[in-house]
């Protein structure tokens, strides 16, 4: 987990996730912080061990910890966010020696994370980043646009 914990501390990282909170000031959605990184990272985990999938957990946590990265490219000139997380996350991946494959795999989970169809790394990550959400005790719940069938009124990690 060192270059995970090296990421974090990155001043480039941390200087992202500054802009992200600011743009995100007075959002009553769900906000795209460390916070909920971190959540799906162990939720992620916790269907790894369950189901023995069989994914290193410093990846799980690299990929969670980058997959939203981008959301301020998003807000600034529409960019979609996977796509903006991706080309930030492979400076990431570079400066902290990740192989080919690592940054691969990484790379699968950051682009997929959005899109229900997705299978393998990539639909782990999908499947974590939604059951982070804690839709049974959000303020917002009434003015969100995800139907009901997604939001997530039960927990389950």
């Amino acid at each position: 987990m060192k270059r995970f914990n090296s990421i974090l501390n990155d001043e480039q990282y941390i200087y992202y996730l500054k802009i992200i909170k600011k743009l995100e000031k007075g959002r009553k959605f769900c906000k795209h912080n460390l916070k909920h990184f971190l959540d799906v990272a162990r939720i992620a985990q916790l269907i790894n061990l369950e189901e023995n999938l069989g994914f290193e957990r410093e990846i799980i946590y690299v990929t969670a910890i980058l997959h939203d990265i981008g959301k301020w490219i998003q807000y600034e000139n529409g960019t979609p966010h996977e796509i903006a997380s991706w080309e930030l996350a492979e400076e990431f991946l570079e400066a902290y020696s990740f192989s080919e494959e690592e940054s691969e795999i990484i790379k699968q989970g950051i682009l997929g994370h959005r899109n229900k169809t997705s299978q393998g790394f990539s639909g782990l990550i999908y499947k974590a980043d939604k059951l982070s959400r804690l839709c049974v005790s959000c303020k917002a719940k009434a003015e969100c646009n995800w139907s009901d069938e997604k939001k997530n009124l039960e927990i389950l990690y």
